[in-house]
């Protein structure tokens, strides 16, 4: 049954063991889940090896270097595929298929959308029940993605001082994209969708390659009672449109609360202040199936406010504090005088930050060789006056930064907000959207929460360094701050909590209330009964 029953004390963590026990111990099984969980390992390389390549690419192609916009477009392409792949309904249906190859423990993607029960007492099943690992199910696709985060750090530093620098950071993602090509092509057909081509006995003998006996029977039991229950559906339903969601309260309630916390998890700037990292996965899982959504996601997001306050008085006080230009150390290297800073006068009042501001041409600062927080020189930008001028005279050069001795505390605050971030903001929206919404809308309406959260994404990529420009790096995080605050009201009013409840209670919780207050006495109407077959 979509939901079953609840357990107490290690149940969740055990059946999230046990799902990659079974893949482990059965090569068939581990096959499936590997050309499956690849897709997420290269999602996370190509996100996170952008951020390290386009230094590279900003010293081979001047004109990225001086144009924002450029930089910010090559951020985004990513992001923008991404989007054209949520919505796109084609690709959806051809992804879905892929993914019903897989056995019970599926990643997110793979979640089955049917009923996991089964009726026959002589099938004797095993007691995993989808909502117990539900949470566990969406953080291994988050785990995977980190992992590939993770290996595009360690291959952009490995590519550091290779000839062609970021055409091999970028060019190594073909080969495990290679691999899983190769994979999908040897990948069996789904059993769902042999079953419902009427092919039973070549849908059971996949099974049979997956499952023991006994799990064989229940498995086939699901796919004929989901697949009759879809017909039913089908041909007794009208077209399903946005009209028609917008007018199903629960629908309409869920999308409001399903949609905004994809929005918000991009709005409050994480992929502007660090990608998350691997090893708090393990922490998330523990949090997420133990917490409760709302209530973790309440957490996230005030430790996330608390961060980014810091973060914006840290950049404030850094460009405040900005070493001085010194119009003596300028004036040694007078050729390569910044031409904004001549042209300023004798003796203007300038500092690192504004010298790198002045933008014709570009110009850097060149730091003292005694204390990099004494004054230093305002000069032209070039890789002649990096190499041979600055840098010849044992000085440190800066083009895309100042000097600060407020380092430590900007590594507090990034290590703050990704700590807090992450095991909530980071994972729960996508665990909601998973939970919220009715059987026969999830599809549709998750797919729409999808595109949601790209778009977002792709309007902070493509906007923030413009942003920063704007109105500085500081006020830029205090506005993340101020969406943070925004958002955490957004939960406490919309969002409801879903730990553990079968889509049916979900479904009564939205239809009797919009505004879902209640989220952190412990919830003594959950079902207690012992899963029944």
């Amino acid at each position: 049954m979509e939901g079953g029953a609840l357990h107490s004390g290690g149940a969740d963590t055990s059946a999230f063991r046990d799902c990659f026990t079974l893949a482990s111990s059965n090569p068939f099984v581990l096959r499936l889940a590997f050309s499956a969980g690849i897709g997420g390992l290269l999602f996370g390389y190509d996100t996170g090896v952008i951020s390290g390549a386009l230094l590279y690419i900003r010293d081979d192609f001047s004109s990225v270097d001086t144009k924002t916009v450029l930089q910010e477009s090559i951020v985004s392409m990513a992001v923008a595929g991404a989007i054209i792949g949520a919505a796109h309904r084609r690709l959806a249906k051809r992804q879905i298929r892929a993914a019903e190859r897989s056995p019970r423990c599926r990643l997110p993607l793979l979640h089955r959308s049917h009923s996991d029960g089964c009726s026959p007492k002589s099938c004797h099943p095993d007691k995993a029940s989808p909502a117990k690992i539900r949470g566990a199910l969406v953080s291994t696709n988050g785990f995977l993605i980190t992992g590939g985060q993770l290996l595009s750090y360690l291959i952009n530093l490995a590519f550091t001082k290779a000839p062609g620098t970021w055409r091999w950071m970028l060019g190594v993602a073909g080969l495990p994209a290679l691999l899983q090509f190769i994979l999908m092509l040897l990948l069996p057909e789904s059993p769902r969708w042999l079953y419902r081509k009427g092919r039973e006995a070549e849908a059971e003998a996949i099974l049979k390659r997956i499952y023991s006996p006994e799990q064989v029977c229940v498995e086939m039991q699901n796919l004929k009672e989901s697949i009759e229950k879809e017909a039913v559906e089908n041909s007794s339903s009208e077209k399903i449109s946005m009209v028609k969601l917008l007018r199903t309260t629960t629908v309409r309630r869920g999308l409001v609360a399903g949609v905004g916390l994809q929005v918000f998890q991009q709005f409050v700037g994480i992929n502007t202040v660090m990608d998350e990292r691997v090893w708090l996965h393990h922490q998330r899982i523990y949090f997420i199936d133990r917490t409760g959504r709302k209530k973790l996601i309440i957490i996230s997001l005030c430790g996330v406010v608390v961060s980014l306050g810091l973060l914006s008085a840290v950049f404030h006080e850094t460009a405040s504090h900005s070493p001085a230009v010194s119009a003596a150390e300028t004036s040694s290297f007078a050729p390569y005088t910044c031409p904004d800073y001549r042209s300023a006068g004798a003796a203007p009042l300038w500092n690192c930050m504004k010298c790198l501001k002045a933008d014709s041409p570009s110009c850097g600062f060149c730091g003292s060789s005694k204390d990099k927080m004494l004054p230093g020189a305002c000069l032209l930008s070039n890789n002649t006056v990096r190499d041979n001028v600055c840098n010849g005279e044992g000085k440190a050069w800066y083009t895309r930064g100042c000097p600060s001795s407020f380092g430590w505390l900007a590594l507090v605050g990034l290590s703050l907000y990704i700590l807090f971030f992450s095991p909530g903001m980071g994972t729960v929206p996508w665990i909601v959207n998973s939970e919220i919404y009715p059987l026969r809308f999830r599809g549709i309406c998750g797919g729409i929460a999808a595109t949601a959260n790209w778009i977002s994404n792709l309007i902070v990529a493509q906007f923030f360094l413009s942003l920063t420009e704007a109105i500085s790096t500081s006020w830029t995080f205090l506005l993340f701050g101020i969406v943070s605050v925004v958002a955490l009201l957004f939960v406490l009013v919309c969002v409801p909590e879903t730990k553990g409840l079968p889509i049916e209670e979900v479904e009564k919780m939205l239809e009797g209330r919009a505004i879902q207050l209640k989220f952190w006495e412990r919830r003594s109407d959950l079902p207690k009964q012992n899963l029944q077959i």
